[in-house]
């Protein structure tokens, strides 16, 4: 990309009442030959697995024709000739929100039926010249998409969500007519002002909880809100595994302590090699806060100290099951996922001296070889999470 920011891309999901499925979709993609990212929510009709269903169908050929560069126009077009209709109110209906980031940091933001997306500049909401379309083809007569073109700048946020954020506490003696974009707008805003570098996934999740609270509690539709963020890279370090050589200890302890960025030790000989080569104690923990996993151990300079093989084996698990639904904990495994998720470019240090516990035949099948293990973790930061990572072997 041309610019020289990272983009930050999260979003926070709540279902409908006590739904085990959310209504609304939401897809991000990093089309890695354009660099470029795009990103759609979907709200479809009703709740549970028929609207899940119908955004899926309606994200996923978001998704699709706007990789192909085609019109917006045309896009909505397709989406609405394709999805199947609804058979009591005879209507085709899920809402969209398109944002399409190329290479050259140009912007396109596409939105049918979905409220009205916020962007944030200088810390106050920006217009970027929205265009209202209506469309003149037969089946979509005279409906409305809003579309805008527009170039960011670093700090810039994008914000969209589906109007379960805007309609949160209809009803309610505070918000008898919903929360509404203007409250949402102000909300946001000041989240943004008291905490100007706050992650893209912190301001998704507050807005969706304040609609939850808007709602006493009990979420009146699916809520979902989408946040983009252009800022600085923040980076993350994971060193896994001792050196093939003993005489590269040193190498990997200098590479931890030069690092600018967050870092993790991922076991217990990796965390006695560096220790040893920084000069510093290892703290052990007797705090249990995963029965499947040993507790964590501190060390100074070092962000988070876990065992190794096992807790790689979950975290790639969790990041496998992840959607923005699922709930974190506070064992070694969730606290790693969640340092990822606030990284942008993360780098593993992956060493490849074969440990001979490893080898045991009456060890559990999924304790695979280190390597193995960890390119699968890599490949879903990549893929599912937008994440730049970097593998080196020591």
């Amino acid at each position: 990309m041309n610019t020289n920011f990272y983009i930050e891309v999260a979003c926070e999901q709540r279902n409908f009442g006590n739904e085990r499925i959310c209504g609304d979709v939401f897809i991000s993609r990093k089309i890695r030959e354009e660099n470029r990212t795009i990103a759609v929510l979907s709200d479809g009709m009703g709740h549970g697995v028929k609207a899940n269903v119908l955004a899926t169908l309606t994200s996923t050929m978001a998704v699709n024709f706007t990789i192909e560069h085609k019109h917006p126009e045309t896009i909505a077009d397709i989406i609405m000739n394709t999805l199947p209709v609804c058979s009591e109110r005879r209507m085709s209906y899920s809402t969209f929100t398109i944002v399409d980031i190329e290479a050259d940091g140009h912007i396109t933001i596409l939105e049918y039926d979905n409220p009205q997306t916020i962007i944030i500049r200088n810390l106050k909401s920006y217009d970027p010249g929205w265009q209202h379309i209506t469309m003149h083809t037969d089946k979509n007569e005279g409906k409305e998409i809003r579309t805008c073109h527009f170039k960011p700048r670093k700090e810039d946020r994008i914000l969209f969500f589906s109007d379960g954020i805007t309609q949160s506490g209809l009803g309610s003696e505070k918000y008898p007519l919903g929360w509404g974009h203007d409250n949402l707008t102000e909300y946001a805003g000041k989240l943004v002002k008291n905490g100007t570098s706050i992650s893209a996934a912190k301001l998704a999740e507050k807005i969706v909880n304040m609609a939850y609270r808007n709602d006493n509690y009990s979420s009146k539709d699916d809520t979902s809100c989408a946040s983009i963020y252009f800022r600085e890279p923040r980076k993350l370090l994971i060193s896994t595994g001792p050196p093939y050589e003993e005489e590269n200890d040193k190498k990997l302890g200098q590479a931890v302590k030069e690092f600018k960025g967050k870092k993790i030790v991922c076991g217990a000989t990796t965390a006695d090699i560096v220790a040893r080569e920084l000069g510093v104690e290892i703290e052990d923990s007797l705090e249990f806060s995963d029965p499947d996993l040993p507790p964590v151990s501190n060390m100074p300079g070092i962000d988070l100290v876990t065992e190794g093989i096992l807790t790689i084996t979950k975290v790639t698990r969790i990041l496998k099951d992840y959607s923005p639904a699922y709930e974190l904990g506070n064992g070694p495994a969730d606290r790693i996922i969640k340092l990822v998720r606030e990284s942008d470019e993360i780098e593993i240090i992956i060493g490849t001296r074969i440990n001979i516990a490893h080898q045991d035949p009456n060890l559990p099948v999924e304790l695979e070889i280190r390597r193995t293990v960890v390119k699968r973790m890599a490949r879903l930061l990549e893929e599912k999470f937008l994440k730049e990572v970097a593998i080196r072997y020591i």
